[in-house]
């Protein structure tokens, strides 16, 4: 901490959201990395301090830059110093690409922009780090051999071939910098938000120590801890009077209108349901995500980057139209005065893509008091040392 103050630098930092979170829990912004530039406008005016809330390629960031604007945001009289960073966040994409002949699809976190996290972090020397990414890293391999190809009369998998394989490299990675790394799946429901919502959460600490993940504080039961929250606790006071969404065609709202609340295109008529789901209809899967309508009295599903696609249908359970903007940020627990700029569709990708601040706020929590710790216990040591010289 200096003067008091617990440093975060955001890398990835998209609408904004695990950096609220991190900022109600007692982190101080002071730089940003967000090459998106609508959710740079977005940060910019949200957040008109920081000067750096500007579109701009992580691959072009020195780490010499984060530091100088670091120092320059809590007007220190000079740039910040490596291990001077009480926390780092983001969350890199770990996107597939293509490579030539058989190799097939390939998500080798090596040739991504994870690697430049990687680099930051290194340069940095945070205290602590935060990477957030999709369930899908827990599985994932390196390179996917095609099923037709596997099995009798196939040689076996190659290690880089196994699932978990792009996780054991992300890990490695980490590791490398010579921090202790700990990972865990968590759902949001948990933490008080109103989605049901499955982030990986992977937390490096500088010093070495098994850093623990923060306890649930909900649970789907409801009973030792309080029931998750619902849709209708999400929305219930939401001053929306003239929703912003994408409107459906005419050609969904035949089917739409005669679903309730909770329920999918399962619940259309028989002689509809092929006519419905065209193409989809055979296809494999459980196809939960079409014609839906959402119910008052489940959390919500994942909010989507479109939630008015029609595989991943977010309708609203009484009205004809899907989720609007506001009630999208809303359900991501964004505050209710966060402005998103750009279009109706860059903003349902802006929240869609974040992550809900509730869960951001507990892991930040739980890391700001770690900091606390540390500074009573430093303070205590000097007293003592003090007392000692005298």
């Amino acid at each position: 901490m200096i003067e008091g103050r617990a440093i975060s630098i955001s890398l990835f930092t998209g609408a904004g959201g695990l950096d609220i979170g991190m900022e109600q829990a007692g982190f101080h912004t002071v730089s940003i990395v967000e090459k998106d530039s609508d959710s740079a406008k977005t940060i910019a005016l949200n957040r008109p301090y920081l000067k750096n809330a500007v579109a701009r390629d992580i691959q072009q960031i020195k780490a010499s830059d984060l530091l100088e604007e670091g120092g320059c945001a809590i007007d220190l009289g000079r740039s910040l110093r490596p291990g001077e960073i009480d926390l780092v966040t983001g969350g890199p994409p770990c996107q597939p690409f293509s490579t030539a002949g058989k190799r097939g699809s390939v998500i080798d976190p090596r040739g991504s922009l994870f690697m430049d996290f990687i680099r930051i972090v290194e340069q940095l020397q945070p205290r602590f780090f935060v990477m957030e990414n999709v369930r899908g890293l827990l599985s994932a391999p390196i390179r996917h051999r095609p099923h037709l190809q596997r099995g009798m009369g196939y040689p076996p998998l190659e290690q880089d071939e196994m699932q978990g394989s792009a996780l054991q490299v992300v890990l490695a990675e980490m590791k490398s910098l010579g921090y202790q790394v700990v990972y865990n799946l968590l759902e949001a429901a948990d933490y008080g938000v109103p989605q049901n919502r499955e982030r990986v959460i992977f937390i490096g600490s500088r010093e070495s120590e098994a850093v623990t993940f923060p306890l649930p504080t909900h649970s789907n039961s409801g009973i030792s801890l309080p029931k998750w929250h619902t849709l209708q606790d999400a929305l219930i006071n939401l001053n929306d009077p003239q929703p912003e969404y994408t409107p459906y065609s005419n050609s969904r709202l035949k089917y739409l209108k005669l679903l309730k609340g909770g329920q999918n295109w399962r619940n259309l008529p028989d002689e509809l349901k092929k006519e419905a789901m065209g193409g989809a209809y055979n296809s494999g899967g459980g196809k939960v995500g079409f014609y839906r309508r959402l119910s008052w009295n489940k959390p919500s599903p994942t909010v989507t980057t479109s939630p008015y696609q029609k595989a991943t249908d977010m309708c609203h359970p009484e009205e004809l139209r899907p989720l609007s903007v506001r009630e999208c940020a809303k359900i991501q627990t964004f505050p209710d005065d966060w402005i998103f700029y750009g279009s109706t569709a860059s903003k349902y990708r802006q929240i869609g893509n974040a992550v809900p601040i509730l869960l951001a706020q507990a892991i930040g929590k739980h890391l700001y008091k770690l900091l606390q710790e540390e500074k009573t216990a430093g303070i205590q040591i000097f007293e003592q040392l003090s007392l000692f010289a005298q």
